[in-house]
């Protein structure tokens, strides 16, 4: 079948959405279908459009053999909630050229959120009489609501009234979470609409590897060192400050190190934090293209994985701890609800409550102590390549929808 993927996000840029789109393209090229990508250019998180594509207002691509279409976005670093709209929408229309170049497909599969490019779906598949299934990794407008991000009720009216039509027009809808796919169900969506295509990790990239003594002397880690770290988006979601206020805690603990590998809203806000604590224990590095982070995870002797204590999270499941179990790094969940299961029934890590520095702090003392530490991350590794390798990940996906 011919399928097209309508993303905001997508490889070269660095993300947890960037990975698992490319490795979905992937999947499906594997299964014998045909696949093409339209997106924007390259922009996310840096806000900033890298020179080889800067001066485009579109333009042909490829990546690992995937044609990609891109098209105009307005780029923002850090701003007001009204960049980010314009963010949005300036792809909600531009993406419409490369729809045209894409031609005629049997199925849109576009990723959500921004919820606001189901318009741009819509459009498409009612004038192409094409199938749209709508990928949710993040409910929305809810979980904004949920953080406090967006408070304009005709905002949040009209987020709602997309959502609500989006899951009445679409063929199928595929869900990154069993929490999500259980709201869908009770909000009164088909059960038969809605399909399962959680995160997967790529098992020949993410696994067991020697030390990167390079990486560790530019870092200036030593051999002894217990490095704690932290990969992915700082978002306002993650409540990164109870990390930062267990750091600060394990200040004198000379040989407990915590890297921060990534980028986000709240960077400027955590760096600042550890500044005006004077921790030494803390390291930022940027974000880092996906092929360079089992270097990273080479020197971890544990992954945290954090969310804000929020029943909307109950139902999350972040995809930063499949490449740590992937590689064999214990995974320290700071959280509640679907994840929390998933890493205790893998065995390849322990759970404390959200936003709970002393008991992160616990956790963190009992697992370097623990002289089963890599029986752990055995454990966990084994869980992935049984349950969660994008393989299988994909054709399980694709016999629930049928093609």
């Amino acid at each position: 079948m011919r399928i097209l993927i309508l993303t905001q996000y997508f490889p070269p840029e660095s993300g947890a959405a960037q990975v698992r789109l490319k490795e979905v393209a992937k999947g499906l090229l594997r299964n014998g279908h045909q696949v093409t990508v339209v997106t924007a250019f390259p922009n996310h998180p840096s806000g900033v459009i890298p020179p080889n594509y800067r001066g485009h207002w579109r333009m042909k691509d490829e990546v690992d053999g995937i044609p990609v279409w891109r098209t105009w976005i307005y780029p923002v670093q850090r701003g007001r909630f009204w960049k980010r709209l314009l963010n949005y929408f300036s792809f909600v229309f531009s993406s419409f050229w490369g729809l045209s170049k894409a031609g005629k497909q049997d199925i849109l599969f576009f990723e959500s959120p921004p919820l606001f490019l189901g318009i741009t779906a819509l459009v498409y598949g009612w004038v192409t009489r094409t199938r749209i299934i709508m990928n949710i990794s993040d409910l929305w407008p809810e979980s904004a609501v949920a953080l406090g991000l967006v408070n304009s009720r005709w905002m949040i009216r009209g987020a709602e009234w997309l959502e609500t039509l989006l899951y009445r027009k679409a063929w199928k809808i595929s869900t990154q979470t069993e929490g999500i796919r259980d709201s869908l169900v009770q909000r009164g969506v088909p059960k038969k609409k809605v399909t399962f295509l959680p995160n997967g990790v790529n098992l020949e990239l993410f696994a067991p590897r020697e030390r990167d003594q390079e990486m560790a002397q530019t870092l200036k880690f030593r051999d002894e060192d217990f490095v704690l770290i932290y990969a992915g988006t700082m978002g306002y979601a993650q409540g990164l400050e109870s990390v930062i206020r267990a750091a600060e805690l394990l200040k004198d603990k000379t040989d407990i190190r915590f890297l921060f590998v990534g980028d986000g809203t709240e960077k400027p806000m955590l760096e600042e934090l550890v500044k005006k604590k004077g921790l030494a224990n803390v390291t930022f590095v940027d974000f880092q293209p996906v092929q360079e982070m089992p270097r990273y995870f080479s020197l971890s002797s544990a992954s945290i994985v954090p969310l804000k204590k929020n029943k909307l999270f109950e139902g999350a499941r972040p995809s930063k701890m499949f490449p740590a179990l992937g590689s064999a790094v214990p995974v320290i969940y700071s959280g509640e609800g679907e994840a929390a299961e998933l890493v205790l029934s893998s065995g390849g890590g322990v759970v404390v409550a959200p936003e709970n520095s002393e008991q992160l702090v616990q956790a963190i003392l009992e697992l370097k102590k623990n002289p089963n530490r890599r029986e752990m991350g055995r454990k966990g590794r084994q869980f992935v390549e049984a349950h969660y390798t994008w393989s299988e990940i994909i054709q399980s996906w694709l016999k629930e929808l049928g093609v």
